[in-house]
């Protein structure tokens, strides 16, 4: 590998080399009715980098607006860490994510009232001038692709969810935010045509690095909607968009408003890639998407700590319920509970849990050396604590969390998440989860948490269990049933499944 490790945004090179030449004047980020072309976006960010350049970490209060994604994008240039802080992140959380990161300073727009939590950081604002207001950079810009990089130069240092404890800071090279673009460019057929829309935060992995830093790569652009609605959904695919990123609960609600939306279908209809990731999306959404719009929506599988690790590919089947097939460069394997012995078992029902290797995986988490040396496996490989089935093509399929979706009932290891699949399959049931809880004769129970489509007549128990039982296994059919009105989910539209309990 080059000394010199390669620009992460060849286009905004090729801008700040010609600032007056066709590739300058590329549009590459949209927020509502603010924009920057490629032009724009070096002249904006590279001052910023220029002056973050011996910073070290740096905090970004990372807003779904134009000035999260310049300032990610300066630091990237000056060769510096960000830290991208989520907005709605209690003070406890964002003491110990700042004591922990222990950043020089934090990035903000303009007038943005931050938190005792940031009171003792340097502030810098994020100043973006007006569209086609962007000046060229003056004084000594710093270049896209700095010398001294390397392949493992921290990119960014992107904190876990912290569902078992505090969040731990993932810190991830520059090598896996490149490798994993360019792995999702090949299965994605993604080009510098494209044009993404999404509505998702930009404080972790999916809505920053594949919705801001993936289109930015490819010399493409991006359309941020601020916040996810269906009408700007509508708005942008209608108006030359060719891609969608969303969560499950994005898309549920498309799913949702499709009946009696037509125009909504049409745009969807019109889409080239319609992406959902994050978490699974129920094979019931996944049915009355493709049923309205004649497009399917297809799965990709990643995390924080090894960015993405498979998708069902732009030219393979889009079968719902399946996150496709490793990516260029992923080694994928699965393992019994021992976490060494393989699982050779293509056959939709061994569960397993995934282990990968490759170039997309993060380097360590900061300062807890013990947590980076119990995430691999003696041989190199990370263990995603994700639970899967293997169909016979290579397709996986996620079934759940090794923590709170494997169950082990009648001596059968079931996951949670093809249950949850079925009970979506009731008309009486808009929302499910399910959990395993002890049992005397059994070892553990399956446990039904149902959001009724109508709460004055929720399904029964034995409706629900008769119904499971029937397009799965008797064995897989819920033993309880509790109706609640919503589930508990995090900012990504997760079930917080450990929230899930009954008095």
């Amino acid at each position: 590998m080059s000394p010199h490790f390669p620009a992460l945004f060849p286009a905004l090179a090729e801008a700040q080399a010609d600032p007056d030449g066709p590739g300058a004047q590329r549009p590459a980020l949209r927020f509502g009715d603010r924009s920057l072309t490629y032009g724009e976006l070096a002249a904006t960010a590279s001052p910023l980098a220029a002056r973050v350049a011996e910073a070290g970490r740096i905090a970004v209060w990372a807003t779904p607006t134009l000035e999260t994604a310049v300032a990610v994008v300066a630091t990237l240039l000056a060769g510096v860490p960000a830290v991208p802080l989520n907005p709605k992140s209690g003070e406890s959380e964002l003491g110990h994510i700042v004591s922990d990161s222990a950043p020089t300073l934090v990035l903000a727009a303009p007038g943005t009232q931050l938190p005792p939590a940031l009171a003792a950081l340097e502030r810098v604002d994020i100043n973006v001038p007006g569209t086609g207001a962007a000046s060229p950079a003056t004084g000594a810009p710093a270049t896209v692709g700095p010398s001294g990089l390397t392949p493992e130069t921290p990119a960014l240092v992107v904190y876990t969810s912290g569902t078992t404890g505090p969040p731990k800071g993932a810190v991830i090279p520059r090598r896996a935010v490149a490798t994993t673009l360019d792995a999702l460019a090949d299965a994605w057929q993604w080009t510098g045509d494209d044009v993404l829309v999404h509505g998702l935060p930009l404080f972790h992995v999916h809505g920053l690095i594949l919705g801001i830093l993936g289109p930015l790569r490819r010399g493409g652009s991006v359309r941020h909607l601020g916040r996810f609605e269906t009408a700007g959904v509508t708005r942008e695919l209608s108006e030359g968009a060719t891609m969608l990123f969303g969560v499950p609960t994005m898309y549920h609600r498309i799913a949702e408003t499709l009946p009696d939306d037509p125009a909504l279908a049409k745009a969807l209809a019109r889409a080239r890639l319609l992406v959902s990731g994050s978490a699974a999306l129920p094979v019931h959404d996944h049915e009355r998407i493709a049923e309205a719009t004649g497009r399917r929506v297809i799965e990709r599988y990643g995390m924080t700590e090894t960015l993405m690790n498979t998708s069902v590919r732009a030219d393979g089947e889009p079968r719902a319920g399946t996150v496709g097939v490793p990516l260029p460069g992923v080694e994928l394997r699965m393992t019994e509970e021992d976490g060494t012995t393989a699982v050779e078992a293509y056959d939709g029902e061994t569960v397993g849990e995934i282990q990968v290797r490759g170039p997309n995986l993060f380097t360590e988490y900061l300062n807890r050396p013990e947590a980076t040396a119990a995430a691999f496996t003696e041989d190199g490989w990370f263990r995603t604590g994700d639970m899967a089935v293997r169909d016979p093509d290579g397709y996986v399929r996620i079934v759940g969390r090794k923590a709170t979706d494997l169950i082990k009932s009648g001596g059968y290891k079931i996951g949670a998440g093809e249950i949850e699949n079925a009970l979506l399959e009731h008309p009486g049931v808009r929302e499910a989860a399910v959990t395993g809880e002890p049992d005397a004769d059994l070892g553990e129970r399956i446990v039904a948490w149902i959001v009724p489509a109508d709460p004055q007549s929720p399904p029964s128990v034995d409706e629900l269990a008769d119904h499971v039982a029937r397009r799965l296994a008797p064995h897989k059919r819920p033993r309880v049933v509790h109706h609640i009105d919503a589930l508990p989910r995090n900012d990504m539209g997760k079930i917080m499944k450990r929230a899930l309990t009954h008095d």
